[in-house]
């Protein structure tokens, strides 16, 4: 399950197609209501000069769940061209050309 820890704002300017929203603060208290045991977690923020993917991860594996963290966040999905989804539906941007030489995408 793909997580975004970012606050409801961050969120509603464009997320990760099919990520659930739930903002590290509140993890603690939603988590276990909301995502059963066991399941497999990524978690992601804005992009790498925010900790809040990493903080977010802590939280999760303090209770016990699997996670990793999705290193760039959404700044380089969308750099990357990658969906990106809103109130208005579902879009793409140009790829970013220093972004997108390592071949990887």
């Amino acid at each position: 399950m793909l997580v975004d820890s970012r606050s409801a704002a961050a969120w509603e300017q464009g997320r990760i197609p099919g990520a659930v929203h739930l903002p590290t603060r509140e993890i603690a208290a939603r988590a276990a209501a909301e995502i059963p045991p066991g399941t497999p977690l990524v978690t992601y923020c804005w992009g790498p000069g925010c900790n809040g993917a990493t903080r977010a991860a802590l939280a999760f594996a303090t209770l016990g769940y699997e996670v990793r963290e999705m290193i760039g966040g959404i700044e380089y999905w969308t750099r990357e061209g990658f969906p990106v989804a809103t109130a208005d539906g579902v879009t793409s941007a140009t790829p970013d050309p220093l972004t997108t030489p390592c071949g990887c995408s």
